[in-house]
Parts: C-alpha cells; structure tokens; sequence
C-alpha cells in the first residue's frame, strides 16, 4: 500500500478508568492482566512502558482533572472545573458573572443514591425532565438558574448560576459516582452558599416524582430520574492551543462532553463518529476508522472510550475484562493495522486515572502508559499492566509532561523517573 507521506503521525488511545487494583475474582489479577491485550501488548513489547502520576496531589480524580494531564496541560495551572469545559462543547460561553456546573440526573431510593447516571437515562428522555426544570425555577429564581435541554448526553447536563460566582466557587462539591450506595445527605453541597445548591436539588426531586418520563420509566422496570445532582462548578479556562504547544494540527474522538470541551480550548477538531455512545455498545471499530481517516489530513489523533470506565462504577469486574478486551481487539487491532500505510508513527495508550471496581470509583494511583514509535523500537514487557509498569522503573511524577516526551521525543526528558 502506498504511503500517504513521510510526516510523523501520532495516535493517543485513552481507555477511561483502565487502571485498577488486584480482584479476587480474577485470581488476584487487575482487569488489565486478566484481559486478552494482544495489541496493547505488541506495542508494549517494543517500546516504553511505565507509570504517570496524572492527578497531582490535593485533587479530586477524575476524567477532568486526569485527561487534561493526558492531553499536555498542568491541572495545578488550567483547571478551573468540570462544568466549564463541558459547557464548551455546547458552545456555551460563560460570562464573567457566570459559574458552570455538571448537573446529573441520578436515582434515589429513600436516602440512598443508588444510581448516578438514572439507569443512563437517554437524551430523548432527559430533555423534557430538564425543560419542565427550566420552567418551574424561572417562576422563583428568574434569570440566576438555567440547564440546556437537548444538548447534554443522557444523564449529563449543566446549570449555569448567575452572580455571586466568587462564593460558589468555594462550595464543596462530591462527584455522584463516589457515594453510590450511600446515604446522600451526607455528601451534600457543604460551605457558606451550599444552601441553595441544596435547595435546587431537593426541589428537583418533588417536581420529577410524578413527571410522564419517570412513569414511564418506572412501568419499563427502569430507574428512574429522581433528582438533579449539582458538582464540578468552574469558570472558562484558558490555555495554550496544541499548534502553539506542539505545532500540529490534530482532533479528538469521544462521546463525553467533557473531553469534547478539553479539545474545543485545546483547538482540537472534534471528530464526530455515527454510533459512539459512551458505553458498552458503542461503535468501537468506527471510532478507529474515522481516527486513521482523520490522519490522512492530520498529525494527531486523541481517541477516547469510556466503556472501561462505565464498567468499574457497576462494579463488574468481568464485564471490565470485556469492555478492556474489546477496547484492545477494536480499537487498538484497527489502529494497528491501519497505521501501516502513514509510514512513521507514535502511539500512546494510557487511562486518565484509575477506575476500582472494588471501590466502584476513581483513584488517583500512577496509570501504566506505553509509548511505541515505528521509528526507534525498543525491548518492553509482554504484558502491558499495571505490574509491568510499575516493574519498569519508569515514573512520571507529572502527568502532564507526558504528552511532551511523546511528540517532542528526545527533545524533552522523562522527568521524575526513577
């Protein structure tokens, strides 16, 4: 096959949540290492591999805060919260009066919350349920409250909060994957202004008990959407764009607003891939065709699935297996065969953070990354896992210079390995 051109190209893959702890039901093993890998392996076996530390201490792990690790950029100097980069893929642009936040819809049972995605609740669904909010709020909040139906992905949505941004900044709040199974007044807004989140959310549950989408929901054995749940609030951040950074041109592929966001400030070209839906039935195979298809006109593509993420929140630790399994086959095995015809290529693969299924939430614990170039292949381990890295002796103490040793090469060094 004919090479396109001789111009490096580099591809990165995030499996949201990969990293994990040993489980008893897969005799000691991660996920990881229980996972048929043989492509993440190949890439392994020829090139670095070792453990990046993408959450800097004192945060809260995330896909926020860890995918913008990933993508080049110090949280401890970017972040501003989840909601405003979210906020950004919508178009969303925030005033200087204006605080974004992440608003789920999530199920309760009593004072427990039982599900932080409503059974992921579609966006058909979630658009009348955040519409009948906007109606009901503007009669006693007028202009200060607003959520955006029709343009949040299933249970994910905004609220913007006009004024008083400084004190709500402050507020703490708990990302609804932590506390499921737990009592939720627990895990309330906390500080000064946290009463009137409190308010907000407590009025959603009397106004969504007896809306027509939780019937239904209800007669269909589905959970239903009891109650909007308020975090991640955050004003518009700014940074540097990656032709600045790096002098590339490159695009992102994902299903999750959020990254979708990280890319808009990063001037990355959103790819848009039919049948991507952020989950276990997602169109795995296309993401990695449109990906390849995009690098014909490209430098870089950034290729993120969240299904290994989705499977450690449930808890199963099988079905993380398949979703790593499937990631690996799909994804990676397209990538890798596809790659071929570009000539010389990178290839990055590494989780934004850990996603523990024992725990059914994230971890700031150093991913395992590997890093492969076509150019300067090198002996790694066969195994691509969390052991192997942390065996490597290979230690990225800053997650975010990562992205800089893969595109600049030997121009930059692994800092903080060890």
């Amino acid at each position: 096959m004919t090479l396109l051109r001789l111009r490096m190209k580099y591809i990165v893959l995030i499996p949201d949540g990969l990293g994990d702890n040993p489980i008893k039901k897969l005799g000691g093993r991660t996920p990881l290492e229980a996972a048929r890998t043989p492509n993440m392996d190949f890439f392994a076996s020829r090139g670095i591999v070792g453990l990046s530390h993408n959450i800097p201490d004192g945060f809260t792990p995330g896909t926020d805060v860890g995918c913008m690790s990933v993508f080049g950029y110090d949280p401890r100097k970017y972040f501003t919260g989840r909601g405003p980069l979210e906020a950004a893929e919508h178009g969303i642009k925030l005033k200087k009066n204006e605080l974004a936040f992440r608003c789920n819809l999530v199920t309760v049972e009593g004072d427990t919350l039982k599900d932080f995605s409503a059974g992921h609740i579609s966006t058909a669904e979630a658009a009348p349920l955040f519409d009948f909010l906007n109606k009901k709020f503007k009669k006693t909040y007028g202009a200060r409250v607003r959520f955006y139906p029709g343009d949040g992905t299933g249970y994910r949505n905004l609220m913007i909060y006009k004024d008083g941004r400084r004190e709500m900044e402050k507020v703490a709040c708990t990302p609804p994957h932590d506390i499921m199974g737990r009592r939720y007044d627990k895990c309330l807004p906390k500080g000064e202004k946290a009463g009137f989140l409190i308010e907000l959310m407590r009025r959603s549950r009397e106004f969504f008990k007896d809306h027509p989408v939780n019937k239904k929901r209800a007669r269909e054995g589905k959970n239903e959407a009891s109650m909007i749940w308020l975090w991640g609030q955050g004003v518009s951040p700014a940074f540097p764009s990656y032709r600045k950074k790096y002098g590339v041109r490159g695009g992102v592929i994902t299903a999750v607003d959020l990254v979708k966001g990280i890319a808009i400030h990063a001037g990355l070209d959103l790819i848009e891939v039919p049948g991507v839906t952020g989950y276990f039935d997602t169109n795995y195979t296309g993401k990695a065709k449109y990906a390849l298809r995009a690098l014909e006109t490209r430098d870089l593509v950034v290729v993120h699935v969240e299904s290994t993420d989705e499977a450690g929140h449930m808890g199963d630790a099988r079905l993380k297996v398949k979703a790593t399994e499937d990631v690996d086959k799909l994804v990676l095995g397209t990538l890798r065969r596809g790659l071929k015809r570009f000539g010389p290529h990178k290839v990055m693969v590494l989780p934004d953070h850990y996603t523990c299924v024992e725990t059914r939430t994230h971890a700031s614990t150093p991913v395992p990354f590997l890093i492969y170039s076509s150019q300067k292949e090198v002996k790694g381990p066969r195994k691509f896992c969390e052991s192997a890295a942390a065996r490597s002796g290979v230690y990225m103490n800053e997650g975010y210079r990562l992205m800089d040793y893969f595109i600049k090469g030997p121009k930059v060094s692994l800092r903080g390995t060890k």
